[in-house]
């Protein structure tokens, strides 16, 4: 299990190369729920999600021969970017293993900051390939199945209790579980009275099935939210998840495109759907809490366009 220790070793070491991001209470969000919200706002993190401080803090860990032989990962879009970029910051050659439905915005931004992306028909296909590179000698930055990854993703946890004032529970969403199991690991050891509430979409499960099973097992996935689209989760993630989180609740696409439209509308933040269905799991959060709820918000990335949030929008009939 990940310790206070290991995320204030993670704070110290990236802290050159990422942003402190900002911990602020939002009227707006107050109103719509009807408590108290503080946001976390990680989408204003180097490119764009929190995904830069474990790419940052594996990158560092590298031997001068890892480092020579170059650095692979596998992502729906936020990690690669994170990776290509950052990569491309500490002189470090990168590959990044994408899925064909990842955003074309995250897959012109890897190009662009000179990482060599490969594109497949899925993520299952995406997590194939990135092993026969390992096998090739490349080393593997896993977007949450590396305990520096998830103690670097802790430090949002650590910035956020840190900074932020009163709070009863916090949400987080659950993509591979990289996040939530370093959230709530800085929460429990600064916030233990805090519950840590996590959130996935219809169609991308994984946690909430290995929860069901016991372990991580395999999922089918079909949701559009592709930067929460892991496969599977790690024992990794599961363990700490299982043993420090209240509840992982599930929401639709619909739910979470029409979360992005609130909190463009009552935030003023541009967020992509991996953040916004944190709204309607706040709702549910909010019911079960009562009137002494004071919720936090892990706005965990920004990165998707205009066009296509309004494509999103267009298709559920939220326009």
């Amino acid at each position: 299990m990940i310790g206070i220790p290991d995320i204030e070793a993670a704070a110290h070491t990236i802290a050159p190369h990422v942003v402190r991001t900002p911990t602020v209470p939002s009227p707006g969000l107050s109103a719509l729920l009807g408590a108290p919200v503080t946001a976390k706002l990680e989408l204003l993190q180097r490119t764009g999600s929190f995904k830069a401080r474990g790419a940052t803090a594996k990158l560092l860990s590298l031997s001068e021969a890892e480092r020579a032989a170059g650095v692979v990962a596998v992502s729906g879009g936020n990690h690669g970017v994170a990776l290509a970029v950052m990569a491309a910051a500490l002189d470090v050659k990168a590959t990044v293993v994408m899925p064909r439905t990842a955003p074309a915005r995250s897959i012109g931004i890897a190009r662009e900051a000179g990482a060599t992306v490969r594109l497949t028909d899925g993520m299952d296909s995406a997590f194939t390939l990135v092993k026969e590179l390992r096998d090739e000698g490349l080393t593997l930055v896993h977007p949450f199945d590396d305990p520096l990854v998830i103690a670097a993703q802790g430090t949002v946890g650590l910035e956020f209790a840190d900074d932020a004032d009163e709070l009863t529970d916090v949400i987080v969403s659950i993509g591979g579980g990289g996040l939530i199991a370093g959230v709530a690991a800085a929460l429990r050891a600064r916030r233990p009275d805090v519950r840590v509430w996590g959130v996935e979409t219809e169609g991308a499960q994984a946690m909430s099935e290995a929860l069901a099973a016991g372990g991580p097992v395999p999922v089918t996935l079909s949701s559009v939210v592709t930067t929460l689209s892991a496969p599977s989760v790690s024992r990794l993630t599961y363990d700490h998840v299982s043993a420090l989180v209240e509840e992982v609740l599930v929401v639709s696409d619909r739910e979470a495109v029409r979360g992005c439209l609130d909190l463009a509308e009552h935030a003023k933040v541009w967020a992509e759907p991996a953040a916004g269905c944190l709204l309607p799991a706040a709702r549910r959060v909010r019911e079960r809490a009562g009137d002494g709820a004071r919720l936090g918000l892990v706005v965990c990335g920004g990165n998707a366009t205009p066009g296509e949030l309004m494509g999103l929008a267009e298709r559920f009939g939220l326009r």
